[in-house]
């Protein structure tokens, strides 16, 4: 895989597919909020159906405006995207068509070329602990619950 030093790079696959990174607008909300539920649906397993709904209740209003996000399009289409608040990963989601391909590892680089050093990760999400101790990201705390107070621990990694 390819990617350019840019804000906006262009990543081409061995399938020679065309990927590009872009900033995100409020219009991109809708089609991100469903890439959001997808990726956790398949990958948090832990978060029950009433969690699911309250979180993506809140994602359009409350979390994308926070952060800075950018979004991974492949031939056109969404198919990640990464929000960052200063030097960390607030949110890292990829849809199920991309994962495996190397979609998160892009959006992982450019957050790092954008300075992140921080990211936390859902205890029971092994996946993504796998793959951000596999960037160099070790653990430097744990907190028992998430930032709402549910009994889902947070591990705190660090560069």
């Amino acid at each position: 895989m390819d990617i350019s030093n840019t804000d906006t790079p262009t990543v081409t696959d061995n399938n020679e597919r065309r990927h590009s990174i872009r900033p995100c607008h409020e219009t991109d909300y809708p089609s991100i909020v469903a890439l959001w539920e997808r990726s956790v649906r398949a990958t948090h397993e832990f978060l029950t159906e009433d969690d699911i709904l309250e979180i993506k209740s809140k994602l359009a209003s409350e979390y994308f405006p926070a952060v800075d996000i950018h979004i991974l399009d492949v031939d056109g289409k969404p198919g990640g995207f990464i929000g960052m608040a200063g030097n960390k990963i607030e949110m890292l989601f990829v849809d199920s068509f991309c994962q495996g391909k190397g979609c998160g590892t892009a959006l992982f680089d450019f957050a790092i070329g954008k300075g992140a050093k921080l990211v936390d990760v859902n205890e029971q999400n092994p996946a993504a602990l796998v793959f951000y101790r596999s960037k160099g990201f070790r653990s430097v705390d744990r907190t028992p619950t998430d930032d709402a107070g549910r009994p889902f621990p947070i591990l705190h990694l660090s560069l």
